[in-house]
């Protein structure tokens, strides 16, 4: 499935706007990470757990949102946007969201 952050394809037309396609995951810290973030404020420096998780919550939202997309009958979304959220302390939902369209074969 072709996924972009641009509003328009490149040499491939748009032959149906289905409409918006999502996907979100929801996930929460672990409190060991919680213990070495907090360490690592005191230094400095990347706090890699939470940066891994970051990356896995995104690539799950991404794949909920080619499932959507998908039963739509898509094969592409165009406009990717990310939007996240705290739900509770420690409890965070990461959205992807764009719009669901067919697109045309390449000439």
């Amino acid at each position: 499935m072709y996924i972009s952050t641009l509003e328009t394809t490149p040499g491939r037309s748009i032959e149906r706007v289905l409409g918006y396609a999502t996907g979100n995951a929801v996930k929460a810290r672990h409190v060991g990470s919680d213990v070495m973030a907090g360490l690592k404020s005191i230094v400095g420096g990347e706090i890699k757990q939470y940066s891994n998780l970051m990356n896995d919550t995104r690539s799950l939202a991404v794949e909920r949102l080619k499932e959507n997309a998908l039963k739509m009958g898509a094969n592409a979304v165009i406009g990717l946007r990310f939007a996240s959220s705290e739900i509770s302390p420690g409890l965070s939902e990461l959205l992807a969201y764009g719009t669901a369209v067919v697109l045309a074969e390449p000439s």
